[in-house]
């Protein structure tokens, strides 16, 4: 027999030195064939009595290796395992929204400064076992440091400042009504989340409500800093709602503009704005925060970080800070906002009736303040008939930033070809970058 396998053995190995190797390896071989490893018994009996061995080895330690087992343990390890056998259907949804968010930020052009950033940390937040969402992972340090205490929207709000031109305004003061006006969407959505809570699977609180209705406002940072004090479990909904609006402006305005005005309204031509001074500009901003702390302490915040960027800017002193808020200042705040924002976007807390609700009403608010704007502009017409308003120019008084101006002003040409609303529009649309912060204000006050 043993002249048999040596015969074997040489046939596959003509090399001297090879021979005993195979035969190791032969031995080897038979020895597991005949007797496979088994776990060690940590624990004898003798004469009746179990004595455990002092240094026993763990039962992982007496585990086999197995290939089975391995590729078993690898497999449960990865994302598809846990969402499939898991049953975790909620974070499919979810990852397919981050992929949606994507598609809109980058293919459609809708605000991709924060969408494209929001959509990859929905995805990062649903990967199962990727862990970025746990208590120490990297978003939940930039949510729990960066918007938690307000430091990235103020900082934006800085950026945003720097960026604002208040000569419209200042030049036809009569434009700030529009942005109060338009204001009627933040208090106006209350009613109608008073009217959702009848509906079953509906039961929104005062602060939830107020945290859904700043959205009216067109100011994502707003939304973001009102959501994260009185309903951070909704924080995610209700930012992605009001970027999403904001980037539908062209879309969403235009209907109920026209639909509230006439041909002959529309036709209504203003007189050129004046020539606004230095002066004037770089005053402006002082004027704001001294009246913020006279009268509304609680939106000095916001309102004190937004004069700051501006007064940098008009004030023509320290150029350098000016450009840095304008632009690497404020674009690495964006991202991390973005990223902090869609730490909110888990599956329980996202894939919910309250979410669907929350769409609705961010609808409501957003129509409800370019409504309000267009009405209240045509009611400014019966006190100044000598010199109209267009009302088109009442739907820029959303904080939609420069947008809302644009679309007034694209619709007054299309209109008639040489009625350029713009400056005005832009008065109104600065004007409703003030009111937001001042409705956040009140909100913010009410519950101090």
């Amino acid at each position: 027999m043993f002249r048999t396998l040596d015969s074997i053995v040489a046939t596959f190995a003509h090399c001297r030195g090879v021979r005993p190797l195979m035969w190791t390896c032969l031995v080897f071989g038979l020895l597991a064939f005949f007797f496979p490893a088994t776990p060690l018994v940590a624990a004898e009996e003798t004469s009746g009595v179990a004595i455990h061995a002092v240094n026993a080895p763990s039962t992982e330690a007496t585990q086999t290796v197995s290939l089975t087992g391995c590729l078993t343990s690898i497999a449960r390890s990865t994302g598809i395992w846990d969402m499939t056998a898991g049953g975790h259907w909620k974070q499919v949804i979810m990852v397919l929204v981050g992929f949606l968010l994507l598609y809109l930020g980058v293919v459609k052009d809708f605000e991709p400064l924060l969408l494209v950033p929001i959509g990859f940390s929905t995805l990062f937040v649903n990967v199962p076992l990727g862990g970025m969402g746990d208590a120490h992972g990297f978003l939940s340090l930039i949510y729990r440091y960066g918007i938690q205490n307000e430091v990235l929207p103020l900082i934006v709000f800085m950026g945003i400042g720097a960026l604002c031109d208040f000569g419209p305004l200042l030049a036809c003061p009569r434009t700030a009504i529009l942005g109060a006006a338009a204001q009627f969407g933040v208090f106006g959505t209350l009613l109608g989340v008073a009217v959702l809570n009848t509906l079953p699977g509906f039961d929104f609180s005062l602060k939830q409500a107020c945290s859904i209705a700043i959205i009216g406002g067109a100011d994502g940072p707003t939304s973001i800093i009102v959501a994260s004090k009185y309903a951070p479990e909704m924080m995610g909904s209700i930012a992605v709602a009001a970027y999403s609006y904001m980037a539908l402006v062209p879309v969403i305005q235009p209907p109920i503009m026209k639909l509230l005005t006439t041909k002959k309204e529309r036709l209504i031509r203003m007189r050129q704005v004046r020539a606004v001074s230095q002066l004037e500009k770089t005053l402006f901003p002082l004027l704001l925060v001294a009246l913020c702390i006279l009268l509304l302490p609680s939106a000095l915040p916001l309102m004190g970080c937004f004069a700051f960027g501006n007064f940098i800017k008009e004030s023509g002193a320290i150029e350098r800070i000016s450009k840095t808020l304008q632009n690497e200042l404020m674009n690495l705040a964006t991202v991390f906002l973005g990223l902090g924002v869609g730490m909110q976007m888990e599956a329980d807390k996202f894939v919910q009736p309250a979410t669907l609700g929350i769409i609705i009403l961010g609808l409501l608010a957003f129509s409800l303040g370019t409504a309000g704007g267009v009405l209240f502009a045509k009611l400014m017409n019966l006190v100044w008939k000598k010199d109209p308003v267009n009302p088109l120019i009442g739907s820029a008084g959303v904080s939609a930033f420069p947008m809302a101006a644009r679309v007034s002003n694209r619709l007054g040409l299309e209109a008639d070809p040489h009625n350029f609303l713009l400056m005005h529009a832009l008065g109104a649309n600065l004007a409703g970058q003030i009111g937001s912060v001042v409705a956040a204000g009140v909100i913010l006050s009410l519950f101090n």
